[in-house]
């Protein structure tokens, strides 16, 4: 399955987002992963109609979870950005063509759509068991220790 580069941008602000002592202006956290200010304000504005982040108006103003990081999965980023829909929307091929079924042979949901379906489910299940909080942990021990810390600290100076 493809995602859009909005997944993975809005997953990395969630998780940078987790522990700031102040709201984080998009253009700060485009600055932070060298990524187009106007597409991952398009993501944060996206994280805020899902009530993951909250912004914040004004000269102090930008983005703060709304929630405890471990109450926030990666499933609900993906939703947020993607949308709710299947990945996989069958169109009934087998019904097509010179040998098409005839729709009324077609009783049950083709083997094709099926394996699609679970397929999608399980992946939507697996990023369900996954937090930002989870991620964050890793993060610790993938990047170094202080990686988030150096992070909120280059958001608390002269970042933007």
């Amino acid at each position: 399955m493809r995602m859009s580069g909005g997944v993975e941008w809005a997953v990395h602000c969630c998780v940078v987002l987790t522990d700031v002592e102040r709201p984080v202006p998009a253009a700060t956290l485009a600055k932070l992963h060298d990524v187009s200010m106007t597409y991952l304000a398009k993501q944060m504005q996206a994280l805020a109609r899902a009530d993951l982040v909250r912004s914040v108006q004004g000269k102090a103003g930008g983005y703060v979870l709304t929630r405890s990081p471990d109450d926030i999965t990666v499933l609900d980023v993906v939703l947020a950005i993607e949308g709710p829909e299947p990945q996989f929307v069958c169109t009934e091929i087998r019904q097509r063509g010179p040998l098409g079924t005839p729709p009324e042979d077609c009783r049950t949901a083709c083997p094709v759509a099926k394996a699609m379906l679970k397929a999608e489910a399980a992946w939507r299940g697996a990023l369900k068991e996954v937090s930002i909080g989870d991620l964050v942990r890793e993060v610790d021990r993938s990047s170094g220790k202080d990686a988030l810390a150096t992070i909120r600290a280059w958001f608390g100076g002269d970042a933007a």
